[in-house]
C-alpha cells in the first residue's frame, strides 16, 4: 500500500482553500506608534489590535520590562517549579489574584497554555465532561480534545442547552466553560445564568475573560465582577496579559486548592521555561494602571457607542456588541476581502475574518477600537467603510 504524500495533500488543501477565498496571508508591522503602524513602508491606522487601554506602549509600563531586564535578563532561564519562578512572577500573579479578588494567581506562557493546563489537570477520567459555548475560543475547545476529555457543545449564550447537555453527560466530573466577551461576536456571556445552571449541575464554571478584564466591570475586573459574581460562583478564571494589558501571557486565578493543584500538576505548567521576568514586570504595571485609570474604560465605551451609533446610521450591519469589539458582517469571503482592501487603500488596517474562524456565511470586518484612538479617527472610519461596502456593491452589481 501507498501512503498519501504530504505535499500532494497541503497542495490539494491549500487550492481548496484559494477557491473559498480563505488562505491566510501574514502581514509584517515594520514600525507602531500608538494605533498608527507601518505597513509595506506606508502608514495605516489600526482598527484590528486588541491594545483595547493603548497600553502596550505607555511608557511606564514599557520602563518596567527595560528596567527587570537590564537587571534579570532576557528569559526566565528554567520552568518555574526548576529555577525559572522570579520575583517579578510572583509579584504578578499576586497583583492580579489581588485586583479581581481571588486568592491565587498562577501565571502561564498563553492564555492556549492556560486552558489546556485547566482541563488537563482537571479532567482526568474517561467520563469527565467539559460542556461549552459553540463559540468559545479555539483554545478551549482544544484544550477539551487534548485532555481527552468528552466535549459538549450547546448554542451560543443559551443557559438552558448548557443544562441540557450538563444533564446527558455521565458521571463523571463536569465543567461548563465559557468565553466571558467572545472574541469574534463582541458579545458577553450569561454569566449569573450560566452560573446557575452549573450549580444546578454540580459542575465548575470557568470563564475564560481574556478579552473582558481591562475593559468591564468595576476597576475594570472583567465580565465576571461585572456580573456581580466571584470565586464562589466561577472558581477559576482566565486572565490574558496581551489583550487589554498590553503584553503577554496569561494568569489563571481561583481558590487555593484548585490552582496549587494546577501548579503541581497541569504540564502546560511544569513543562516550559516560565514567561521572561521583564514580561511580567511590564504587565503588572500595565494591570496597575488598568486598575486606576479609569478614564481609558470611560473613553473606550464613548468611542464605542459613537461607533455604533455612526454605523447604524450608514446602514452598516452590526452584531449587539457593547465591547470594544465591533463585527461589520459582510456574509461571504469575497465581500469581506473586497471591503478590506478597499480600507487599506483608505489608509485603515482592518483584516477581512472567514471561516472556520466565524461560522460559514458570516465572515467580517472585526473591527476593534482603543482608548488611543480619537473621536475624529473614528467618524472617518466608519465613513471609510460605507463607502467601501458602496464601491464593492457598485462592483459587483456591474458585473
Amino acid at each position: 500500500m501507498s501512503r498519501p504524500d504530504f505535499h500532494e495533500r497541503i497542495r490539494q488543501q491549500r487550492q481548496q482553500r484559494a477557491a473559498q477565498n480563505r488562505v491566510r496571508t501574514r502581514r509584517t508591522i515594520e514600525r507602531r506608534d500608538g494605533v498608527r503602524v507601518e505597513v509595506d513602508g506606508r502608514w495605516l491606522l489600526e482598527f484590528c489590535g486588541n491594545d483595547y487601554l493603548g497600553l502596550a506602549q505607555q511608557f511606564n509600563v514599557v520602563n518596567a520590562l527595560q528596567n527587570t531586564a537590564s537587571r534579570d535578563g532576557v528569559g526566565a532561564g528554567a520552568s518555574h517549579l526548576v529555577s525559572g519562578h522570579h520575583t517579578a512572577h510572583e509579584v504578578l500573579e499576586r497583583e492580579i489574584a489581588d485586583w479581581l479578588g481571588y486568592p491565587r494567581g498562577l501565571l502561564f506562557g498563553s492564555g492556549f497554555l492556560a486552558n489546556l493546563a485547566v482541563q488537563q489537570a482537571l479532567l482526568t477520567e474517561e467520563d469527565d465532561v467539559c460542556v461549552q459555548d459553540r463559540l468559545n475560543h479555539a483554545s478551549l475547545i482544544d484544550a477539551s480534545r487534548l485532555a481527552g476529555c468528552r466535549l459538549r457543545r450547546y448554542p451560543h449564550a443559551d443557559p438552558e442547552g448548557a443544562v441540557r447537555q450538563l444533564k446527558l453527560a455521565p458521571g463523571g466530573a463536569a465543567m461548563l466553560a465559557t468565553d466571558g466577551v467572545f472574541s469574534m461576536d463582541g458579545d458577553v456571556a450569561p454569566l449569573r445564568a450560566l452560573s446557575l445552571a452549573a450549580r444546578m449541575s454540580e459542575a465548575l464554571l470557568y470563564v475564560d475573560d481574556a478579552h473582558g478584564v481591562g475593559v468591564r466591570g468595576p476597576e475594570g475586573r472583567g465580565s465576571v465582577a461585572e456580573a456581580r459574581l466571584g470565586p464562589k460562583e466561577v472558581p477559576l478564571q482566565l486572565v490574558t496579559l496581551g489583550k487589554a494589558l498590553g503584553g503577554y501571557g496569561a494568569v489563571v486565578v481561583g481558590d487555593e486548592a484548585l490552582v496549587r493543584h494546577l501548579a503541581e500538576t497541569a504540564r502546560p505548567y511544569i513543562y516550559t521555561t516560565a514567561l521572561p521576568p521583564a514580561v511580567a514586570a511590564a504587565a503588572t504595571t500595565a494591570a496597575r494602571y488598568a486598575r486606576r485609570e479609569h478614564w481609558r474604560r470611560e473613553k473606550l465605551q464613548g468611542l464605542v457607542e459613537r461607533f455604533r451609533v455612526q454605523a447604524r446610521q450608514r446602514g452598516l450591519e452590526l452584531l449587539p456588541s457593547d465591547s470594544p469589539i465591533q463585527p461589520v458582517m459582510c456574509g461571504d469571503e469575497a465581500t469581506a476581502l473586497a471591503m478590506s482592501s478597499a480600507l487599506e487603500t483608505a489608509g485603515y488596517l482592518v483584516p477581512a475574518i472567514r471561516p472556520p474562524t466565524v461560522p460559514e456565511g458570516k465572515a467580517r470586518l472585526r473591527v476593534t477600537l482603543s482608548a488611543l484612538h480619537a473621536a475624529a479617527e473614528v467618524d472617518a472610519l466608519v465613513d471609510a467603510l460605507a463607502r467601501s461596502r458602496d464601491a464593492v456593491s457598485r462592483v459587483r452589481g456591474a458585473a
